[in-house]
C-alpha cells in the first residue's frame, strides 16, 4: 500500500456513519457514493478538483454516457482492474447495461477484501468485497501522488 492509499482509507473511514444523502458531500450530515470520494479528495488536497454537476439518480442512464467515469479519468490515475490496492478508487456498474454509478474506496485486499462507499437506503460502511460486487467492477483507479 501507498502512503497516498493508507491516508485515502484513513480519510474514508472517518466518513463511515454518516447518513445516505443523495448529491451532498458532508461528513456527519450526508453523503451519497459520489460525495464520499470528494470528501475523500478533499481530506487529502484540500479542496475539490472540480465543481460537481447536480446529477439526477439515474446517472445519464437514458443517454448512456459514462459522465462519472470520464470525471474520475480526468482527475484519478487508471489502473488495471487485477492491480488492486488499499485507497484505490472503485467504480462499478450496478446493472450490465447501465452505466457506471457507484463509487467506493478499497480498504482492504488480499483474502478477505473490503472497499468502504455510500450506499442508498445505508450509510457509509465497509462491506466485504464479495464476489457480486467484485465482478461489477469496471474501473480502478488511484489518488495522485501529487496534483499538478
Amino acid at each position: 500500500m501507498s502512503a497516498m492509499g493508507d491516508q485515502a482509507v484513513a480519510v474514508a473511514r472517518r466518513w463511515i456513519g454518516t447518513p445516505y444523502v443523495h448529491q451532498s458531500a458532508c461528513m456527519g450530515a450526508g453523503t451519497d457514493c459520489l460525495g464520499l470520494i470528494r470528501g475523500v479528495w478533499r481530506g487529502l488536497y484540500g479542496q475539490e478538483p472540480e465543481q460537481a454537476p447536480a446529477y439526477s439518480r439515474d446517472w445519464s442512464e437514458p443517454e448512456g454516457r459514462e459522465r462519472l467515469w470520464q470525471a474520475a479519468q480526468r482527475h484519478l490515475s487508471a489502473k488495471a482492474l487485477s492491480d488492486a490496492a488499499s485507497g484505490d478508487v472503485l467504480l462499478f456498474r450496478m446493472r450490465s447495461s447501465g452505466v457506471a454509478k457507484h463509487m467506493g474506496v478499497q480498504a482492504l485486499t488480499g483474502t478477505h477484501p473490503s472497499f468502504i462507499h455510500a450506499y442508498s437506503g445505508h450509510a457509509v460502511l465497509e462491506s466485504p468485497l464479495s464476489r457480486p460486487w467484485a465482478r461489477r467492477i469496471v474501473a480502478r483507479f488511484a489518488f495522485p501522488e501529487e496534483l499538478n
